[in-house]
């Protein structure tokens, strides 16, 4: 089993674009394993597309609040993990 990180929580989902707010804790970047948990959700991806402010990015840090691409629905409150 993969060793994970909690990188961040959603705060925001906007369904129409399937895209989660993630406001962060720690590093996370583009092709990062990240595995999203809930009590609705579970499930892991791969990070294939994170902005700020509608400008594409390719790594974020902790405080900074990112859009990230999502396969699945997901919902306020649900823990995002970086598995390493």
């Amino acid at each position: 089993m993969a060793m994970e990180t909690m990188v961040g929580r959603v705060t925001h989902y906007y369904p129409k674009v399937g895209v989660a707010v993630v406001v962060l804790e720690d590093h996370l970047a583009f092709g990062d394993m990240i595995h999203i948990r809930g009590p609705y959700e579970d499930f892991h991806q791969t990070v294939s597309s994170m902005e700020i402010d509608h400008e594409k990015i390719t790594a974020a840090g902790k405080g900074d609040d990112i859009g990230v691409k999502v396969t699945h629905r997901v919902h306020t409150g649900d823990i995002v993990y970086r598995e390493t």
